[in-house]
């Protein structure tokens, strides 16, 4: 089996609605996004995935969540966006183009600081 890890950013705000806490105001968090996706061989050129592709997929999401009001956003309509829903909001949206027959998004994990992250998977 191999692992193949990809990892980018998105900066944004969010406020956790019914948190008590400093959380529950408007604040914004730099974060940080890997992705693992797993393979269970390589192909006749000796790749699992190209990190090209893994790549161009995650930045393109990462965009549409940059600098964005994550609470306004129709992906979080009827949920806080909290690090758990972004990373399994990720997660499923790489899924939905980049698993195939030997290939599958394994684990998101998001850092909302350099202490703390949250990964998702299944």
């Amino acid at each position: 089996m191999y692992k193949l890890n990809v990892v980018s950013d998105f900066s944004s705000a969010h406020r956790l609605e019914g948190y008590e806490g400093a959380c529950h105001n408007l604040h914004g968090h730099n974060w940080k996004v890997r992705v693992g996706i797993l393979a269970s061989q390589v192909d006749e050129i000796g790749m699992t995935v190209d990190f090209g592709i893994v790549k161009q997929h995650l930045n393109d999401l990462m965009s549409e969540l940059d600098h964005g009001y994550l609470n306004d956003m129709e992906c979080f309509k009827g949920m806080n966006p909290t690090s758990e829903n972004i990373a399994r909001y990720i997660f499923d949206r790489l899924s939905k183009v980049l698993n195939a027959d030997f290939v599958r998004v394994a684990e998101v994990e998001i850092w909302e600081s350099e202490r703390s992250s949250m990964v998702y998977f299944e």
